[in-house]
């Protein structure tokens, strides 16, 4: 005996092959016997005592002599295929599990009665070796047809059940053709025990066997469809190979492809029906027998069932997204196709499922027709109405300037409509008016949006605010004698133009910075003029005329207002120039440089005593440095 370790696998490969040898190659009747040991947890329900003379066990590793019944096996040892499901697939399909004994025996038997004289049968059983390594003995099976009193009528050697890498179902078996009414099925395992002779079994099938039968619709054999509302009648005929002195004939059909059901007074070759109304799938087949034998189940053969689907026709479903106004879009929709046909006003057509129209106008008004074709080539029609309302018209305007400030009445334009507004509001004086007046701090784009109720439409105008001008004619200037001074004008503002009055002792006019020298003093006006109409800014600057350079000798800093500071008005004229004033010690007491040239006799915040100071003025003009005496007086 040998023991097998067991451990659960949860994974397996399983495949189907039928093996040809004396199988019936012609066309098959429902089954007389179908064991397939039913479903449901592991372990199965022992078979009946009768059945086979192994013992069971409802560990999933039987051993020699033992059987089980499983939904799905475990590894019981390194050399045994893991079986996840039975041979037809089923999660919870029972299957026989076999660890032979150690000498030949049977492990299933059966007895099958009232079979119909003179009828081939067909006896077949789904098998798998259970080793997945050459080594070890192999299942050898020998099936018998009997009496009941133990007369052999018919048999078949599997021959030795050959191991496989990846677990394969094959299914063995033979047909004959019966002399009596019961007999009994027998297996038999030929190979001894021990080392391998372990095999699963499943689907034990005893079913009539007889001459090839093949339905057709028109030539199409096995299936056809056919549309929601086709009329013609439908006609199945037949064909059978041979193998009956008297045939007869009974069609049957099915809602399920299991359970059929006879069709009465349909005994011919051909059947033809009214095609079905109601979408679905519709089975027939044509069962055959030898003369009286077709009101007998267990006697007759029948074809591959023919499958007649009638696919409903799509619902088309048409619709848009209407009505629209003029100058929009319109989309049409249609649904539950696999192609699509628009066709419209203005010999429109397209071939999408949901075309968009762009740019309508009354002209894209009317009817629109689709016809939709489903994947299984049904076609329907639907159809949907497109409505284009007219869209009023609006005019905001032209664009026009307006000058910084000012105020303009914009010129809006409509008709028929039930409501107007501008956009933005502010700076106008009513924004539900068709021409208000608008005084914009900025330059600022309004939008005109009118409606009559059904559409809108829209406008702009762009009113454009010109910045006036400004002038800046600059800083005062002095003049020496012969000496010219620089002014210093600025002007902005869009599109200007500038000029300098009065034009005496000026060069070049036309320039903010012009020379100037004159022999007096005088008052300069720049003038910078918008050329867009905005108006024009002036600004003056004084121009001192020094015959020469006078520095006072004395001043009197005790705040009677009158001398309270040594001042060089001259110096106004050259910026870049420098005052020194020392006391007697050599000690420098006032420095004073660009608009700091007046000396209020103070020191570090003191007033100096009364006396004599030197002094030096460097003009930086390239002269030399002027120098001389001050003094501070009571």
């Amino acid at each position: 005996m040998i023991i097998r370790k067991c451990v659960l696998l949860l994974a397996g490969i399983l495949t189907s092959i039928g093996v040809s040898a004396q199988l019936c190659n012609g066309s098959l009747g429902d089954p007389v016997v179908n064991i397939t040991f039913g479903a449901g947890p592991n372990p199965g329900p022992p078979l009946p005592a009768a059945a086979t003379n192994y013992n069971y066990v409802t560990n999933a590793c039987p051993v020699n002599g033992y059987y089980t019944v499983l939904n799905s096996g475990i590894e019981c040892n390194y050399a045994w295929h893991v079986l996840p499901k039975d041979h037809t697939g089923n999660t919870n399909g029972y299957f026989m599990l076999v660890d032979a004994s150690f000498e030949p025996s049977d492990f299933y038997v059966d007895t099958v009665k009232g079979l119909c004289a003179n009828t081939t049968y067909e006896f077949a059983a789904w098998m798998l070796n259970m080793k997945n390594i050459q080594q070890g003995i192999r299942p050898n099976i020998t099936f018998k047809i009997e009496t009941t009193a133990g007369q052999v009528l018919q048999s078949y050697n599997s021959g030795d059940v050959p191991p496989e890498s990846v677990a394969m179902w094959r299914q063995y078996g033979f047909y004959f053709t019966t002399t009596v009414a019961d007999i009994v099925l027998r297996m038999t395992n030929n190979a001894a025990g021990g080392d391998g002779n372990d095999l699963a079994l499943d689907d034990i099938t005893f079913r009539p066997c007889g001459p090839k039968v093949a339905v057709n619709i028109g030539g199409t054999l096995n299936s056809k469809t056919i549309c929601t509302g086709y009329t013609a009648p439908i006609t199945f005929s037949s064909s059978v190979v041979g193998g009956y002195t008297n045939p007869s004939y009974q069609w049957q059909k099915s809602i399920d492809n299991i359970s059929w059901a006879d069709i009465p007074g349909a005994t011919g070759t051909t059947y033809t029906i009214a095609p079905p109304a109601v979408p679905g799938n519709y089975f027939f087949r044509l069962a055959v027998a030898e003369g009286s034998n077709i009101f007998l189940p267990t006697c007759r053969i029948a074809s591959q069932p023919f499958v007649l689907t009638v696919d409903p026709l799509p619902v088309a479903a048409a619709s848009n997204n209407g009505p629209a106004c003029e100058g929009t879009s319109v989309t049409l929709t249609a649904a539950n196709g696999a192609v699509y046909l628009w066709t419209g006003p203005g010999n429109y057509t397209s071939n999408n499922q949901s075309p968009v129209i762009t740019n309508v106008s009354a002209g894209n008004s009317g009817k629109y027709y689709v016809t939709v074709t489903s994947a299984k080539g049904c076609i329907n029609n639907d159809s949907t109405g497109v409505l284009i309302n007219k869209t009023p018209a609006a005019d905001a305007g032209d664009d026009v300037n307006v000058c910084e400030g000012a105020s303009i009445v914009l010129q809006g334009s409509t008709a028929n409509v039930v409501s107007l507004s501008w956009s933005p509001a502010e700076g106008l004086s009513n924004p539900n008016s068709l021409t208000p007046l608008a005084s914009p701090v900025t330059t600022t784009l309004y939008i005109l949006t009118v409606s009559n109720g059904t559409c809108s439409n829209a406008d702009s105008v762009l009113v454009n605010v010109q910045v006036r001008p400004s002038a800046n004619a600059g800083p005062d200037k002095a003049v020496v004698g012969n000496q010219s001074a620089t002014l210093q004008g600025q002007a902005t503002g869009p599109n200007i133009s500038f000029y300098w009055t009065p034009d005496l002792f000026l060069f070049p006019n036309g320039i903010l910075t012009p020379q100037v020298s004159p022999p007096f003093d005088i008052a300069y006006v720049l003038h910078a003029v918008s050329n867009d109409g905005c108006g024009e800014a002036t600004d003056t600057v004084q121009v001192k005329y020094y015959k020469a350079i006078y520095i006072p000798n004395a001043f009197s800093p005790n705040n009677d207002r009158l001398n309270d500071t040594w001042n060089i008005p001259s110096l106004t004229a050259f910026p870049l120039a420098e005052v020194k004033v020392y006391n007697r010690f050599g000690q420098l007491v006032f420095y004073g440089k660009g608009n700091t040239k007046e000396w209020d006799g103070r020191f570090k915040g003191s007033l100096q005593p009364v006396g004599a100071y030197s002094y030096t003025v460097d003009l930086k003009n390239g002269n030399k440095v002027l120098v001389g005496m001050v003094m501070i007086v009571k």
